[in-house]
Order: C-alpha cells, then structure tokens, then sequence
C-alpha cells in the first residue's frame, strides 16, 4: 500500500486524462530550453511529463542518447540495488551493521565505533568517518585498497551524526552488495533494474579490487537516467508492470534523515529533496551539474547534464539548474489543474 503522499497522487495523476494539454505543454518547455541554452556547462535536457519525453534537448553537439558520466547522481541507482537486495534478503535491512560484511578490511586498530555503522548510516552519509569525497578524494582512490582506506578514514563525527558527504560510504555499499551476492554490482543492476525499459549501464569505473565505483565514474545517456527516474516516479514498477523497486523502499529513500550543511536541502537514502513551485522534489546530484530529478506532484521527471569537469557546487550553475527545474515545474501548472478538473 502506497504511504507516501506524493506517491498515491502519481498513481491518480498517471491515470487522468490531459493529453489535450501536451500540444501547449510541449510549446512552453520547448521555449525554456531553447532559453536554456544560455547556461554554457548545460549540455542536455530531457523532460518527461506523465510517462511520456515532451521536451528535450542536445546543446553544442551533446544528445540526450549519447552516454555521459553522471558521476554522483550514480549514488541513487546504489541505493536502488541495496533496497531491492534487503527486500531479497541478501542483506538483513538498513540497521544491519556493516563491520561483520567488511570483516576482512578492517583496520588492525579499529576504532570501535566501526562496529556500531550501519547500511543504513552508510546510504544517508551518516557513518561519522571523515570524507573521502573533496579534498580527500584524489588520496583515497590512488590507495591501493579503496575499501580499507574509507574503513580506516578517523571518525569525524558519531555513526548516526551529521551529514558528512562521502563517496566512500557508497563504494562501501558497492562492496557488501559484491560480497553478499557474488556478482558484481553491474551485474545486479542490469539484472535488477535492467527490465525497465530504455535503462542501460554504458561504463563504469572499478577500484583496483575489481568492485565497481559504488556512487561515481558511472556512464549513462540522459534517456537512460531519466527511465531510471520514471522507475522511481512510478512507484518503483516498470514500463511493463513489474515491480522492481520496493515501493516502501522509496518512500524510505525519500524521507529526510539529515540535510546538506552546504545547501541546506534534505537528504534520506541517496537522494536529495528541495521545494520547486510548491512542490516535493527528489533528485541525484553528480559533480558538475548530472541532475535526475523526480517531482511525483506534476508526474514529472527531468534529466539535466553538465559539463562535468566545472564545479557547478562553487559556481552558479547548480542554482541556475535549480531554477530552471522550477521554471519546467510552473510550466505544468496549467496541466495540473486541468487533470484535476476531470
């Protein structure tokens, strides 16, 4: 049974009838994103309303059918496969400690706290270990072992505390998922998520262990992130009818457990949440401006990718893909209040 609000009007709003609204739907988002072109890290948009792509472009010789890196938001399709492996019962559920998983990589000298991490602080950045992502980035995955060197990272804060953003909690995860199956996280996630119609994997880096990079260096067309997106605005069923993502699952992922101290939004298991016009975003964010955002209120899904050697966190880029998501979500007003009105 759906729980979440934002979910059980996706499911009324999905089944409405407002197709005589997508001619003019279709002319406003055409003119924001011709707009769009301005925003020069911008190099694709795809917007899907209602389960359908309206509006999408390809700016300086960029597709939305050609791969590209979408680094962090890669976090979310983690949180994916952990969700469907718990609700499988490879892994027992988010409050299940990590140290027995990982028994093998922990530090001689283990802070004892380590025993205390769970998955569940791992998938919303609340393990305490200090940060393997901005300035320990480049020492962490030129470590010969990224799993040990993110198990041997000193606590900067309790497990459960504040948000500390870290890719090493997510290879962490890619790691459990590895050993507790056998296969390899790509493999789990073309089977997993594969049966979703249009989404695909194209690369993705591995540790020098052969794990795949659990949260970044993932390859994917903007197409194929937004099926993922639709996956998840769908209450986790397929084009097809099938269930693959634990409806529970995303609504647990969704709910805020902690908040970004940099921008202040919300973050529960791999996924950001904002306010747009009103309305409950969702949304991955990789470096660089690699965007998938979910807006379960106007049936909407949008896909944005950047650039992705310019910090769009130290510039205004972020704040300009923010603004323009709001700009397509006020463009589906009138869409929305004509569906409600049947």
């Amino acid at each position: 049974m759906l729980k979440h609000p934002a979910l059980i009007f996706v499911f009324l709003l999905t089944f409405s009838v407002a197709t005589h609204s997508a001619d003019g739907l279709e002319e406003r988002l055409g003119k924001l994103l011709d707009e769009a072109e301005r925003l020069s890290p911008l190099q694709t948009v795809v917007v899907a309303h209602e389960g359908a792509v309206v509006a999408e472009r390809g700016y300086r010789g960029h597709s939305p059918e050609r791969p590209a890196n979408i680094k962090s938001a890669s976090k979310s399709i983690i949180s994916a496969l952990v969700g469907i492996a718990i609700d499988k019962g490879v892994l027992e559920g988010t409050d299940q400690r990590i140290a027995p998983l990982l028994q093998g990589d922990l530090p001689a000298d283990a802070d004892p706290r380590l025993q205390e991490v769970t998955i569940g602080h791992l998938l919303s950045m609340q393990a305490g270990l200090g940060r393997t992502s901005g300035p320990n980035y480049g020492r962490w995955v030129a470590s010969d072992n990224w799993v040990r060197a993110a198990l041997a990272m000193p606590f900067d804060d309790e497990p459960g505390g504040a948000m500390l953003y870290s890719t090493g909690s997510t290879h962490l995860l890619s790691a459990i998922l590895t050993r507790r199956t056998g296969r390899s996280t790509l493999e789990l996630a073309r089977e997993w998520l594969g049966p979703q119609e249009d989404f695909s994997i194209a690369a993705w880096d591995r540790d020098p262990q052969g794990i795949y990079f659990g949260g970044n260096q993932m390859a994917m067309s903007p197409r194929s992130l937004l099926a993922f997106g639709e996956l998840y605005r769908n209450g986790g069923i397929s084009r097809d009818g099938e269930q693959l993502v634990p409806v529970d699952w995303i609504e647990r992922s969704w709910q805020p457990r902690t908040a970004s101290r940099f921008t202040g939004d919300g973050y529960g298991y791999g996924w950001f949440t904002r306010q747009a016009a009103g309305e409950e975003v969702f949304y991955g964010w990789g470096y660089g401006g690699q965007m998938v955002y979910v807006v379960p209120g106007r049936a909407l899904t949008v896909v944005m990718t950047s650039d992705e050697n310019e910090p769009a966190e130290r510039s205004s880029h972020r704040d300009n893909l923010h603004a323009l998501l709001r700009r397509i979500v006020e463009a589906t007003q009138g869409v929305r209040e004509e569906a409600l009105a049947e």
